[in-house]
Protein backbone atom coordinates (compact mmCIF):
# COMPACT_ATOMS: atom_id res chain seq x y z
CA UNK A 1 0.00 0.00 0.00
CA UNK A 2 0.99 3.50 -0.97
CA UNK A 3 0.59 5.65 1.85
CA UNK A 4 1.81 9.16 1.02
CA UNK A 5 -0.53 11.50 -0.49
CA UNK A 6 -0.14 12.78 -3.84
CA UNK A 7 1.56 9.29 -5.40
CA UNK A 8 -1.85 7.97 -6.28
CA UNK A 9 -2.24 8.41 -10.38
CA UNK A 10 -5.66 6.32 -10.80
CA UNK A 11 -9.23 6.81 -9.22
CA UNK A 12 -11.46 4.18 -9.81
CA UNK A 13 -15.40 4.37 -8.73
CA UNK A 14 -18.39 2.42 -8.57
CA UNK A 15 -21.39 4.52 -9.07
CA UNK A 16 -24.46 2.58 -7.25
CA UNK A 17 -24.27 3.08 -3.87
CA UNK A 18 -20.91 5.10 -3.79
CA UNK A 19 -20.52 7.88 -6.41
CA UNK A 20 -24.67 8.57 -6.63
CA UNK A 21 -26.48 9.06 -3.32
CA UNK A 22 -29.88 7.52 -2.83
CA UNK A 23 -31.14 10.21 -5.69
CA UNK A 24 -28.89 8.50 -8.35
CA UNK A 25 -27.03 12.10 -8.34
CA UNK A 26 -24.15 12.98 -8.04
CA UNK A 27 -23.31 15.72 -5.35
CA UNK A 28 -21.85 18.83 -6.87
CA UNK A 29 -18.86 19.23 -4.63
CA UNK A 30 -17.88 16.06 -5.57
CA UNK A 31 -18.25 17.05 -9.82
CA UNK A 32 -15.72 19.61 -9.04
CA UNK A 33 -13.59 17.40 -6.82
CA UNK A 34 -13.29 14.92 -9.97
CA UNK A 35 -13.02 17.54 -12.14
CA UNK A 36 -9.98 19.50 -10.34
CA UNK A 37 -8.51 15.69 -10.04
CA UNK A 38 -8.50 15.31 -13.64
CA UNK A 39 -6.99 18.54 -14.22
CA UNK A 40 -4.36 17.74 -12.20
CA UNK A 41 -3.63 14.91 -14.28
CA UNK A 42 -5.08 12.00 -12.14
CA UNK A 43 -6.79 9.35 -13.94
CA UNK A 44 -10.44 9.18 -12.60
CA UNK A 45 -12.86 6.45 -13.97
CA UNK A 46 -15.98 5.29 -13.22
CA UNK A 47 -15.81 1.73 -12.59
CA UNK A 48 -19.38 0.67 -12.67
CA UNK A 49 -21.83 -2.72 -13.63
CA UNK A 50 -23.20 -0.16 -15.94
CA UNK A 51 -23.42 -0.09 -19.58
CA UNK A 52 -22.98 3.01 -22.09
CA UNK A 53 -26.59 3.47 -22.15
CA UNK A 54 -26.71 3.79 -18.35
CA UNK A 55 -23.68 6.76 -17.82
CA UNK A 56 -26.11 9.36 -20.05
CA UNK A 57 -27.72 10.98 -17.32
CA UNK A 58 -23.93 11.75 -15.70
CA UNK A 59 -22.28 13.07 -19.03
CA UNK A 60 -21.71 16.63 -18.28
CA UNK A 61 -20.40 14.91 -14.69
CA UNK A 62 -17.91 12.91 -16.11
CA UNK A 63 -16.33 15.81 -19.19
CA UNK A 64 -13.12 15.23 -19.28
CA UNK A 65 -12.74 11.46 -17.76
CA UNK A 66 -11.23 9.45 -20.46
CA UNK A 67 -11.73 5.90 -19.69
CA UNK A 68 -14.72 3.98 -18.66
CA UNK A 69 -14.83 0.49 -16.48
CA UNK A 70 -17.95 -0.57 -17.40
CA UNK A 71 -19.88 -3.64 -17.26
CA UNK A 72 -18.21 -5.27 -14.17
CA UNK A 73 -14.95 -5.34 -16.04
CA UNK A 74 -16.71 -6.60 -19.38
CA UNK A 75 -15.78 -3.05 -20.96
CA UNK A 76 -12.99 -0.80 -20.97
CA UNK A 77 -14.52 1.91 -23.20
CA UNK A 78 -12.59 5.36 -24.20
CA UNK A 79 -14.43 8.13 -23.98
CA UNK A 80 -12.76 10.31 -25.89
CA UNK A 81 -12.18 8.19 -28.96
CA UNK A 82 -15.78 7.04 -28.16
CA UNK A 83 -14.76 3.35 -29.30
CA UNK A 84 -13.91 0.32 -26.63
CA UNK A 85 -10.64 -0.67 -26.29
CA UNK A 86 -11.47 -4.29 -24.38
CA UNK A 87 -14.58 -5.77 -24.01
CA UNK A 88 -15.49 -9.55 -23.19
CA UNK A 89 -18.74 -11.00 -24.40
CA UNK A 90 -21.05 -14.68 -22.82
CA UNK A 91 -20.88 -17.20 -25.74
CA UNK A 92 -24.77 -17.61 -26.83
CA UNK A 93 -25.22 -21.19 -24.52
CA UNK A 94 -24.19 -19.01 -21.62
CA UNK A 95 -27.19 -16.56 -22.45
CA UNK A 96 -29.79 -19.11 -23.59
CA UNK A 97 -29.05 -21.17 -20.15
CA UNK A 98 -29.54 -17.52 -18.50
CA UNK A 99 -33.17 -16.60 -20.33
CA UNK A 100 -34.00 -20.48 -19.33
CA UNK A 101 -33.51 -19.72 -15.79
CA UNK A 102 -34.85 -16.68 -15.54
CA UNK A 103 -38.17 -17.68 -17.24
CA UNK A 104 -38.30 -20.84 -14.55
CA UNK A 105 -38.27 -17.98 -11.88
CA UNK A 106 -40.19 -15.68 -13.72
CA UNK A 107 -37.63 -13.30 -13.13
CA UNK A 108 -36.31 -9.73 -15.31
CA UNK A 109 -33.58 -10.31 -17.75
CA UNK A 110 -31.29 -7.44 -18.42
CA UNK A 111 -29.30 -7.28 -21.48
CA UNK A 112 -26.08 -5.07 -22.01
CA UNK A 113 -24.13 -5.04 -24.94
CA UNK A 114 -21.47 -2.01 -25.66
CA UNK A 115 -23.86 0.43 -26.48
CA UNK A 116 -27.59 -0.66 -25.80
CA UNK A 117 -29.31 -1.43 -22.55
CA UNK A 118 -32.16 -3.80 -23.36
CA UNK A 119 -34.95 -5.60 -21.31
CA UNK A 120 -38.80 -6.40 -22.19
CA UNK A 121 -41.54 -3.86 -21.59
CA UNK A 122 -43.78 -5.70 -19.20
CA UNK A 123 -40.75 -5.85 -16.97
CA UNK A 124 -39.60 -2.46 -17.12
CA UNK A 125 -43.36 -1.30 -15.93
CA UNK A 126 -43.19 -2.99 -12.78
CA UNK A 127 -39.44 -2.83 -12.06
CA UNK A 128 -41.01 -2.43 -7.98
CA UNK A 129 -41.76 -6.77 -8.21
CA UNK A 130 -38.06 -6.95 -8.72
CA UNK A 131 -36.97 -4.50 -5.76
CA UNK A 132 -35.70 -2.15 -8.86
CA UNK A 133 -38.24 0.50 -8.16
CA UNK A 134 -35.37 3.24 -7.84
CA UNK A 135 -33.98 2.77 -11.77
CA UNK A 136 -37.54 2.48 -13.14
CA UNK A 137 -37.47 6.19 -14.36
CA UNK A 138 -34.16 5.48 -15.93
CA UNK A 139 -35.14 1.96 -17.64
CA UNK A 140 -37.92 3.46 -19.25
CA UNK A 141 -35.57 6.51 -20.74
CA UNK A 142 -32.67 4.49 -22.21
CA UNK A 143 -33.64 0.56 -22.51
CA UNK A 144 -34.61 -0.51 -26.14
CA UNK A 145 -37.54 -2.76 -25.68
CA UNK A 146 -37.57 -6.05 -26.88
CA UNK A 147 -40.18 -8.41 -26.31
CA UNK A 148 -38.46 -11.49 -27.84
CA UNK A 149 -34.97 -11.84 -25.68
CA UNK A 150 -34.81 -15.47 -27.13
CA UNK A 151 -34.56 -14.25 -30.72
CA UNK A 152 -32.65 -11.34 -29.50
CA UNK A 153 -29.38 -13.03 -27.97
CA UNK A 154 -29.55 -15.08 -30.97
CA UNK A 155 -29.49 -12.21 -33.71
CA UNK A 156 -26.58 -10.34 -31.01
CA UNK A 157 -24.32 -13.11 -30.57
CA UNK A 158 -20.62 -12.13 -29.32
CA UNK A 159 -21.95 -8.70 -28.55
CA UNK A 160 -23.86 -9.45 -25.35
CA UNK A 161 -21.47 -8.19 -22.55
CA UNK A 162 -23.58 -9.71 -19.49
CA UNK A 163 -27.13 -9.93 -18.70
CA UNK A 164 -28.47 -9.25 -14.97
CA UNK A 165 -31.14 -11.04 -13.57
CA UNK A 166 -33.53 -9.48 -10.72
CA UNK A 167 -35.63 -12.16 -9.10
CA UNK A 168 -38.76 -11.68 -6.98
CA UNK A 169 -37.00 -12.72 -3.73
CA UNK A 170 -33.80 -13.73 -2.52
CA UNK A 171 -34.96 -17.46 -2.17
CA UNK A 172 -35.37 -17.51 -5.91
CA UNK A 173 -32.20 -15.70 -6.95
CA UNK A 174 -30.53 -18.23 -4.89
CA UNK A 175 -31.71 -21.20 -7.08
CA UNK A 176 -30.88 -19.16 -10.17
CA UNK A 177 -27.36 -18.81 -8.71
CA UNK A 178 -26.87 -22.65 -7.82
CA UNK A 179 -27.89 -23.51 -11.37
CA UNK A 180 -26.07 -21.78 -13.19
CA UNK A 181 -23.00 -22.42 -10.82
CA UNK A 182 -20.44 -24.33 -13.02
CA UNK A 183 -21.54 -23.06 -16.74
CA UNK A 184 -17.89 -20.73 -16.62
CA UNK A 185 -19.32 -17.67 -15.54
CA UNK A 186 -18.90 -15.12 -13.30
CA UNK A 187 -22.00 -14.44 -10.72
CA UNK A 188 -22.50 -11.56 -8.37
CA UNK A 189 -24.78 -10.89 -6.20
CA UNK A 190 -25.90 -7.33 -6.82
CA UNK A 191 -29.16 -5.40 -5.81
CA UNK A 192 -31.47 -6.60 -3.65
CA UNK A 193 -32.25 -9.63 -5.83
CA UNK A 194 -30.25 -9.38 -8.65
CA UNK A 195 -27.86 -11.89 -10.35
CA UNK A 196 -24.85 -10.53 -12.38
CA UNK A 197 -23.20 -12.82 -15.40
CA UNK A 198 -20.34 -12.05 -16.63
CA UNK A 199 -17.98 -14.02 -18.58
CA UNK A 200 -15.60 -16.55 -16.35
CA UNK A 201 -13.07 -14.05 -14.91
CA UNK A 202 -13.98 -11.17 -15.55
CA UNK A 203 -14.08 -8.53 -13.04
CA UNK A 204 -14.01 -4.69 -12.29
CA UNK A 205 -10.77 -6.00 -11.03
CA UNK A 206 -10.00 -7.77 -14.44
CA UNK A 207 -10.56 -4.48 -16.06
CA UNK A 208 -8.68 -2.44 -13.94
CA UNK A 209 -5.49 -4.84 -14.66
CA UNK A 210 -6.02 -4.29 -18.18
CA UNK A 211 -6.35 -0.97 -18.23
CA UNK A 212 -3.75 0.10 -15.91
CA UNK A 213 -1.50 -1.78 -18.48
CA UNK A 214 -2.91 0.35 -21.51
CA UNK A 215 -2.06 3.03 -19.64
CA UNK A 216 1.21 1.61 -17.72
CA UNK A 217 0.52 2.89 -13.88
CA UNK A 218 0.99 0.03 -11.62
CA UNK A 219 -1.56 -1.07 -9.24
CA UNK A 220 0.24 -0.34 -6.20
CA UNK A 221 -0.83 3.27 -7.99
CA UNK A 222 -4.76 2.93 -7.95
CA UNK A 223 -7.25 3.93 -5.39
CA UNK A 224 -10.58 1.82 -5.41
CA UNK A 225 -13.73 2.88 -3.95
CA UNK A 226 -17.33 0.57 -3.66
CA UNK A 227 -19.75 -0.64 -1.36
CA UNK A 228 -20.78 -4.04 -2.53
CA UNK A 229 -19.98 -7.33 -3.64
CA UNK A 230 -19.73 -6.79 -7.07
CA UNK A 231 -16.43 -4.31 -5.71
CA UNK A 232 -15.22 -7.12 -4.14
CA UNK A 233 -12.15 -8.19 -6.03
CA UNK A 234 -11.14 -4.80 -7.44
CA UNK A 235 -10.51 -3.59 -4.01
CA UNK A 236 -8.57 -6.50 -2.95
CA UNK A 237 -6.30 -5.86 -5.90
CA UNK A 238 -5.91 -1.58 -5.67
CA UNK A 239 -3.18 -0.17 -3.67
CA UNK A 240 -5.87 1.34 -1.41
CA UNK A 241 -9.69 0.49 -1.12
CA UNK A 242 -11.81 2.68 0.48
CA UNK A 243 -15.24 1.39 1.84
CA UNK A 244 -18.64 3.36 1.54
CA UNK A 245 -20.50 3.73 5.50
CA UNK A 246 -23.08 2.34 3.66
CA UNK A 247 -21.08 -0.91 2.21
CA UNK A 248 -21.91 -4.51 3.08
CA UNK A 249 -19.97 -5.60 6.23
CA UNK A 250 -17.99 -8.50 3.98
CA UNK A 251 -16.80 -5.62 1.92
CA UNK A 252 -16.10 -3.26 4.70
CA UNK A 253 -14.24 -6.09 6.08
CA UNK A 254 -11.60 -6.37 3.29
CA UNK A 255 -10.96 -2.55 2.66
CA UNK A 256 -7.81 -0.07 4.19
CA UNK A 257 -10.27 2.51 4.89
CA UNK A 258 -13.71 2.98 5.56
CA UNK A 259 -15.49 6.32 4.45
CA UNK A 260 -19.07 8.82 5.16
CA UNK A 261 -21.83 6.65 3.32
CA UNK A 262 -23.47 7.74 -0.11
CA UNK A 263 -25.59 9.94 1.08
CA UNK A 264 -22.62 12.12 3.31
CA UNK A 265 -19.69 12.38 0.17
CA UNK A 266 -17.62 9.92 1.39
CA UNK A 267 -16.24 9.79 -2.04
CA UNK A 268 -15.53 13.35 -1.63
CA UNK A 269 -13.48 12.17 1.35
CA UNK A 270 -11.30 9.78 -0.29
CA UNK A 271 -10.12 12.31 -3.08
CA UNK A 272 -9.57 15.27 0.01
CA UNK A 273 -7.79 12.38 2.42
CA UNK A 274 -5.59 11.35 -0.36
CA UNK A 275 -5.34 13.35 -3.57
CA UNK A 276 -5.49 16.40 -2.65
Amino acid sequence: MMNQKNNYQLLSLDMDGTLLNSAKQIPCETTAAIQDLMERGVEVVVGTGRGLAELADYRNAFQGMHYGLLVSGGLIYDFQQEKPLTLHALSLEQCQRLLEAAADEDAMVHILTVHDSVAREQDIFHMDDFSMSVYQDMYERICDRQDDLVRYVQEHADEILKINLYHRSTASRERSRQRLAGLGMNLVLAEKTGLEASPAGITKASGLKELCKLLNIPLAATVAVGDAPNDLEILQIAGLSAAMGNATDSIKEICDVIVSDNDHNGVLEVIRRYFL
